[in-house]
């Protein structure tokens, strides 16, 4: 997969498909980060959200994948045949790197030259719009791939923000034996139950998710043996 811009150098195609002909790599990633991109791309914003994007990745998955959205890459014929296509946008490149990680996939990384846009090219991203549709797409995997995960940091949250509220009313009966505050109460214990609820759903959907994880890897290997 190469982007018809004319960013990508055609030459280190022939090494990244060898990596997964030979070397049994799923996908390998034509990286730009690592090279020549941030000199070459003259749009800052672009800059930075590749940057953002590859941080968030990278912590959630705890990986270590140098460019997420590089449009030069090779795939496996696994990888091709397991890859549910879901986006229709630029959220496409994101999607697939999360789908490598999330099912375990062998994944490497190689520097690529990347060249700005020839003159008269003009990109069809949109830095604002296409950048909000990434960060939705991967929250939105990440609840997908690790609901667990997911779910334990809103209970975190709700279960923080409803203690902070029943904390004021608590010591204000200890101290009155009274409770004026009613709507902190309510607010509080509002929290607090939403809190074990998100937490519940995130157990029950890491159960159906170890499940889909099962089947997942039936069918692969499943593939696999018909390419042998």
């Amino acid at each position: 997969m190469i982007d018809g811009d004319d960013t990508y150098p055609s030459e280190n195609a022939a090494e990244m498909v060898r990596l997964v002909l030979e070397d049994g790599y799923d996908m390998v990633i034509g990286d730009r980060l690592s090279s020549t991109y941030f000199t070459e791309n003259k749009r800052a914003f672009h800059n930075g959200g590749n940057r953002l994007v590859r941080i968030l990745i990278n912590r959630i998955f705890k990986s270590d994948v140098r460019d997420i959205l590089t449009g030069y890459r090779a795939f496996s014929y696994r990888f091709v045949k397991t890859f549910p296509v879901l986006s229709q946008g630029f959220e496409i490149e994101t999607e697939m790197t999360i789908h490598a990680l999330a099912k375990n996939l062998q994944v490497h990384s190689i520097p690529v030259t990347y060249r700005d846009r020839p003159d008269g090219s003009e990109s069809k991203l949109n830095t604002v719009r296409d950048g909000i549709r990434v960060i939705g797409t991967i929250f939105n995997l990440f609840k997908m791939y690790k609901p667990f995960a997911f779910f334990s940091i809103i209970s975190l949250f709700l279960l923080v923000a409803g203690l902070a509220l029943f904390a004021p009313v608590l010591y204000e009966y200890i101290t009155t034996g009274f409770v004026l505050a009613m709507p902190s109460l309510v607010v509080s214990m509002f929290c607090i139950l939403a809190a074990v609820i998100s937490f519940a759903i995130g157990i029950i959907l890491d159960t159906i998710n170890y499940k889909y994880k099962q089947t997942y890897e039936l069918l692969a290997n499943l593939i696999v043996g018909k390419t042998h």
